[in-house]
């Protein structure tokens, strides 16, 4: 199921998306995540955690989670 995560900024990153949602529990960890498991932006494979998340993007992981970035 798609959650949505409301963002209060112009963007958010990757790596503070992977934090927000609990799939990690410090930044540092994301660069371990993205080697773990595949990551698609918007159906496209994605594994910089500074990558700029903005309103309407979607994510999907491997995982099976997916989130959907809503703005303001």
């Amino acid at each position: 199921m798609e959650q949505s995560i409301q963002i209060s900024k112009e963007y958010i990153t990757l790596g503070q998306l992977l934090k927000e949602v609990g799939l990690i529990d410090t930044g540092g960890q994301a660069k371990w995540f993205l080697d773990e498991y595949k990551v698609f932006l918007n159906g496209e494979q994605e594994q910089r955690r500074g990558k700029k998340l903005y309103s309407g993007d979607r994510i999907e992981i491997e995982t099976g989670d997916s989130f959907l970035i809503a703005g303001k």
